[in-house]
């Protein structure tokens, strides 16, 4: 083995939580195959390095990097140094409209962008490690307030000079910065959907929660995500299938109807439209992983 650690999927959690706030302190993992979830993902790294294969680019990471992207997108780490340290903190995507950003920028990002400091704080790795102690406290005080401090350091990054990488530009429709009143109707949205995903949900349950007309639940989720209602709920049903599959015994029929799919067909379309890969394609290519050293 070259001493650089490999992800191992059997212990990834972040892909079956998706309305829930996950957090890694650890050495970056080598992915064999892209996976996603339906938070945004926030890196910084304290030593070494870490190099992503996005859709359409790569970006390194190095030491003292801060990164923020939308983990929608089929990403994975193709390299890293032996011994690196860095934490990822995936919020649930309602903290992402909380963030007081450019609305190009919040455009950009969630149509795959990575948004990467170009110099760190001096406080930033201090800061971090408070904040990834606070984020695995269970201490609902302390992951609140650790939680409002990293948006406001996400924030900060735009006072400085920083990067925002993406892919070739593509077609893609207008997304507006969500006022109080649509962000707190988005809110209840996701809420909604994150909770009842794997039944049987359309546009008009999802509004009827959310108190709002089901034209009006369309119009502001796609004009404030970029997203229509139908898209967000697929996407936490291939989240969610993703980690089943991860698992050895895993059915794709199965899979497909507990995560909310009513047919294998409608399964396989979407999964193949996300990942560019069939559901079985997926879980062969999860065996084919390196072996991995202890963790």
């Amino acid at each position: 083995m070259d001493g650089k650690r490999y992800w191992n999927p059997l212990k990834s959690t972040v892909e079956a939580v998706p309305n829930q706030l996950v957090i890694s302190d650890e050495e970056p993992g080598i992915m064999s195959a892209p996976h996603w979830h339906a938070q945004v993902e926030v890196n910084f790294v304290f030593s070494g390095y870490v190099e992503y294969q996005m859709q359409g680019y790569n970006v390194r990471l190095d030491e003292g990097a801060l990164s923020l992207f939308w983990g929608g997108v089929p990403h994975r780490v193709i390299d890293t140094a032996a011994g690196s340290r860095f934490v990822a903190i995936h919020l649930p995507i309602l903290h992402f409209f909380r963030l007081r950003l450019a609305a190009d920028m919040q455009q950009k990002l969630m149509r795959g962008g990575t948004l990467v400091t170009a110099e760190r704080e001096r406080e930033d790795d201090h800061a971090f490690a408070r904040w990834s102690e606070f984020l695995r406290s269970n201490d609902e005080a302390r992951m609140n307030h650790a939680i409002e401090e990293v948006l406001l350091r996400i924030e900060r990054i735009r006072f400085a000079p920083y990067r925002l990488l993406e892919a070739g530009a593509a077609e893609q429709a207008e997304t507006e910065t969500p006022d109080q009143t649509s962000f707190h109707n988005i809110g209840r949205i996701c809420e909604f959907v994150t909770q009842n995903f794997r039944d049987d949900i359309d546009s008009r349950a999802i509004a009827l929660h959310a108190d709002i007309h089901p034209k009006y639940a369309m119009s502001v989720f796609k004009k404030s995500t970029g997203m229509t209602l139908n898209e967000y709920v697929s996407l936490l049903r291939l989240s969610y299938a993703q980690a089943l599959l991860m698992r050895e015994e895993a059915n794709v029929l199965e899979v497909a109807l507990d995560s909310g799919f009513g047919s294998l067909s409608a399964f396989n379309k979407s999964f193949r439209k996300l990942s560019g890969m069939s559901p079985s394609d997926f879980k062969r290519q999860m065996r084919m992983r390196p072996d991995m050293p202890p963790n």
